[in-house]
């Protein structure tokens, strides 16, 4: 084991401090920021390349254990109202999570050209977040929204039930082998893409998927220009082993290397210090409901529960610590609308 897994072994389960905490991850994201400073448009292009060699998704089933399985209520405690589990919007940096999760959606609602009469399918769903509020928002839309996890299904379900929403559909799928028998006006998804190993032929199949004149717009977080993968096989790589097993960080231009399947027609970026304060307002809740928190993780990790305690903090910690650095410039938030080739 290097000096540097022994560190974060020591991190999980000492009391330090989280001014110490921060000084760690300061070190590591500084660290990965030099190494990508070398990085090229070849090294992106490599990149892209390499991605035909993998399945569209890996590990799917740790992906899900690590986040998804745990229980609705500590994502009710956790989150805000919308159960957005993605980065939040803070145009001023006075906004409530409550209010970020809002203007989120509202302005990825802008940037997918939605519009009511529509045919949506949303990959990614998460806790309903978008869904829901497309469906509140165009009662006269089509939604189906895909999901990995039952759980997730049956909450969003249980919610639309309560709210009256009868326009959606959820179904639970694996990315792998999902398909559709019809065509849809629109495409959309909100930070599931960073969880796909093989862009290309995912994309290639969501272009069949689209009815003529339709588009895809995808919601990335990413750095700036060096893609990379989470490594769980490095002991170091603390993120990919507990949290995003099979994940990829995407480079903002990654998008462009698939000219035959999709053209950009629009693109966006969100400053990483969006991303810094929705993990903030989260690690908040978390704290703050402590004795139900401690409940859920005794429920789920039984005597390991304090050991995932201190690894949740460190996840929120080390999210804020990524996206903040260099004042949110490196690492942030893309949004793409796609139309065919």
């Amino acid at each position: 084991m290097s000096l540097l897994s022994s560190a974060i072994r020591i991190a999980e389960r000492a009391p330090l401090s989280d001014s110490m905490m921060r000084m760690g991850i300061d070190f590591l994201v500084g660290r990965t920021s030099r190494k990508l400073a070398a990085a090229c448009a070849q090294d992106e292009r490599d990149f892209a390349r390499a991605m035909a060699a993998h399945p569209i998704a890996e590990h799917a089933d740790a992906a899900n254990e690590q986040h998804y399985e745990l229980p609705p209520e500590f994502f009710t405690l956790t989150l805000g109202p919308q159960r957005k589990y993605s980065c939040c919007l803070y145009p001023t940096g006075e906004e409530t999570l409550a209010a970020a999760e809002r203007l989120a959606l509202k302005e990825t609602v802008a940037h997918a050209d939605l519009a009511d009469g529509q045919s949506i399918l949303e990959l990614g769903c998460g806790w309903g977040s978008l869904t829901l509020f497309m469906a509140g928002r165009f009662p006269g839309a089509e939604i189906t929204a895909v999901s990995n996890s039952t759980p997730q299904r049956l909450y969003i379900e249980a919610e639309a039930a309560a709210r009256g929403i009868t326009n959606i559909r959820i179904i639970t799928a694996d990315m792998n082998v999902f398909a559709v028998d019809r065509t849809y006006d629109r495409v959309v998804s909100v930070e599931m893409f960073e969880h796909m190993s093989n862009w290309r032929t995912l994309l290639a199949r969501i272009r069949t998927w689209l009815a003529p004149q339709g588009k895809l717009f995808i919601h990335v977080f990413s750095h700036r220009h060096g893609p990379y993968r989470f490594d769980h096989k490095n002991d170091a790589d603390w993120i990919a082993q507990h949290f995003f097993t099979g994940g990829i960080m995407p480079s903002h231009g990654l998008i462009w290397h698939f000219p035959d399947c999709f053209a950009v027609e629009e693109d966006w970026r969100w400053s990483g210090l969006y991303y810094r304060r929705t993990a903030m307002d989260w690690l908040a809740r978390f704290d703050a409901n402590r004795e139900q928190i401690n409940r859920i993780l005794r429920e789920v990790y039984g005597a390991d529960a304090a050991l995932w305690r201190q690894r949740w903090r460190l996840f929120y910690l080390a999210t804020a610590g990524l996206f903040g650095h260099a004042g949110g410039e490196e690492w942030g938030v893309s949004h793409y609308l796609l139309r065919p080739a």
